[in-house]
């Protein structure tokens, strides 16, 4: 019947904790504009891009939000983006500007969890502040020229090993975080171990790991509330 309907009905069978809600039920077509002058469309094609993404956009443009998410952004206690692939995942919900001014008008506290390594095609010699400056670019083409999430959340310095060493094979790095340069730029910057203790055979957020860190966020920010109030 639609989109909206699907992801209710396949998160029941996968026993989905929380709710899945898409940003938008338009039938949407990604296209990113590259540094070489190319334009190309489709996330698979984006995803495989072999020159830098410079800008971003959709067909249609500015697609109209889903009710739902509107709802859901007004009512939330913390809003979060990331981690995921940045052009392909993650700035595809910008590109809706409702709920866009949805999350600038929400009180709730906002953090960016970013990736712990680069992804081959999207986001090569990107650091963290490369990647908050995507989502900045990314907001001033909707004519948003605050930024909507301040805090960041980042991975601490990764171990070198055999594991870092067969990404790096694959054109993958871990994603460097300039603490220093990000705080002197007005952003909150939190280092967590979110790949987890346990060995593994993938560089993976740990869900466990990732909770933790997003609760000391959030409790910090519900007292300094308090505090304030």
């Amino acid at each position: 019947g639609s989109l909206e309907s699907a992801i209710t009905a396949s998160s029941r069978v996968l026993a989905v904790q929380g709710q899945v809600v898409p940003a938008t039920n338009a039938d949407v077509r990604l296209w990113a504009e590259l540094e070489n002058g190319e334009r190309i469309e489709g996330e698979s094609r984006i995803g495989q891009s072999k020159s830098p993404i410079v800008r971003l956009g959709c067909i249609p443009e500015r697609p109209p939000a889903l009710p739902r998410a509107l709802e859901a952004i007004a009512h939330a206690d913390l809003i979060l983006l990331g981690p995921g692939s940045l052009y392909t995942s993650l700035l595809p919900n910008l590109l809706v500007p409702e709920l866009v001014e949805a999350i600038r008008r929400s009180k709730a506290p906002r953090l960016y969890i970013c990736n712990l390594m680069t992804q081959p095609g999207e986001t090569d010699g990107l650091d963290v502040q490369g990647h908050l400056r995507a989502i900045e670019a990314q907001l001033a083409s909707l004519g948003v020229g605050e930024r909507l999430f301040t805090a960041v959340l980042a991975q601490e310095e990764l171990a070198h090993g055999p594991l870092v060493d067969n990404y790096r094979l694959r054109g993958a790095e871990p994603v460097e975080c300039g603490t220093r340069q990000l705080k002197a730029e007005g952003y909150e910057v939190m280092l967590a171990p979110m790949q987890g203790a346990r060995p593994s055979a993938t560089l993976r957020h740990d869900p466990r790991s990732v909770a933790l860190a997003v609760m000391r966020f959030y409790r910090r920010h519900h007292r300094q509330k308090r505090q304030n109030s």
